[in-house]
């Protein structure tokens, strides 16, 4: 119950900053994500709510990383495990198995595709000026990897773009 209560926290703390930065102009671009043990970011314009990943609906015959569908507000979302998605389709390790309290985050209703993505952990928003350095995301990465960025205590962030991530036609193939 208090996990529930600190996610409700958090949601109202990054409600009031995306607001705050909107109304004032901050330079405020990502939302920072934790995946299967890598650190994410998310762009603001692509992202949607937050939500706590409660009454979960399995789809037989489904891709492993296709956790089921999801009512939010009414509307179903097909909740997709991201960290599972990404060693499917890069062939790597899953990495650090999912938190006891799961939170999805749904893409922009602008790219019209009802789907949230299973993350581990929120971490806040994030500006350029949280980074020291960027470059490109690693030769043969998927094309949804947008640019890495370091932060200045030395961490790797890659970006991901939910834009063409919500194109590709792996993650639009969830049948098994």
């Amino acid at each position: 119950m208090a996990n529930r209560e600190a996610l409700r926290e958090l949601q109202v703390r990054l409600a009031s900053r995306l607001q705050a930065a909107r109304s004032e102009g901050m330079s405020v671009a990502w939302l920072a994500l934790r995946v299967g043990g890598k650190n994410l970011l998310f762009p603001l314009g692509q992202s949607g709510e937050i939500f706590p990943l409660a009454s979960l609906q399995p789809v037989p015959y489904a891709r492993e990383w296709f956790r089921g569908v999801l009512n939010i507000r009414g509307g179903l979302y097909g909740v997709v495990d991201l960290a599972g998605f990404i060693a499917a389709d890069t062939g790597s390790e899953r990495g650090e198995p999912p938190a006891q309290e799961l939170t999805v985050v749904t893409l922009n209703i602008a790219l019209e595709v009802n789907t949230a993505l299973q993350v581990d952990g929120l971490l806040g928003l994030r500006g350029a000026d949280a980074f020291v350095s960027s470059a490109p995301s690693e030769p043969g990465a998927p094309a949804y990897f947008g640019n890495q960025f370091r932060d200045t205590a030395g961490e790797l962030w890659q970006e991901i773009d939910l834009r063409i991530l919500s194109q590709t036609p792996q993650f639009l193939s969830i049948s098994a």
